[in-house]
């Protein structure tokens, strides 16, 4: 299911929330449409006090990694859901910096090398160093799901073919919020639905429907 929605009156869903195909993680202003959209259990929570649970953190279905401001209250909320490790990184909005599904996760390349490793062994996946459309902060660039990525439709052709090694999933260009080619901004999904900002445009839903293959 593909829904439209709002937070606190602002359409950038994945600055707020994060999701698997398991769990969506939300802050507590967050409502019902989300397990009802991607058929998840929702915890509704902080990260380090804040409500932008979308940047600081990033998902998969084997681990989440959180920044270090994250305490100890607000992991044990998520321990009964999912494995979470706080990862000691300078840059660390890791939502906005790590790009991952459950095969393979493209990441800033100012990243610690630490941070790749640990990357690679908790979320259990192949990890490349990389851009989308020549920027760094893939996280904000693309969605990633087991069944299709979303990305700025500047991107570059070896950026595509890199990805869709990467992910062993197809590649689509869009944008969203009504032109914005900052995806992963705009929305949070999984294989079974999505979450995009409720200024996202007919055109728009039908490009992340088709990519994202709920259409088939």
């Amino acid at each position: 299911m593909l829904v439209k929605h709002s937070m606190e009156s602002q359409p950038f869903i994945g600055i707020f929330a994060v999701a698997s195909e398991d769990l969506t993680v939300v802050p507590r202003m967050g409502g019902d449409i989300f397990s009802e959209a991607m058929d998840t259990s929702v915890v509704k929570t902080t990260l380090g006090g804040t409500r932008l649970i979308g940047s600081l953190s990033a998902i998969n279905s084997r681990a989440m990694l959180v920044a270090d401001i994250m305490d100890e209250r607000e992991i044990d909320m998520l321990l009964d859901y999912v494995e979470v490790v706080s990862l000691p990184e300078r840059h660390n909005a890791l939502g906005n910096n790590i790009l991952v599904n459950d095969k393979g996760a493209l990441i800033n390349p100012s990243l610690a090398k630490k941070s790749e490793e640990t990357i690679r062994d908790v979320m259990d996946v192949e990890v490349r160093r990389g851009t989308i459309a020549g920027l760094n902060m893939v996280g904000s660039l693309g969605v990633a799901t087991n069944k299709g990525v979303l990305c700025h439709p500047h991107v570059t052709s070896d950026e595509m073919d890199t990805m869709e090694e990467l992910f062993g999933v197809p590649v689509t260009k869009t944008t969203a919020n009504h032109g914005s080619g900052w995806i992963g901004t705009c929305m949070v999904a999984n294989t079974k639905g999505a979450v995009v900002g409720d200024i996202t445009t007919p055109i728009e839903l039908g490009r992340i429907e088709d990519g994202l293959g709920y259409l088939e």
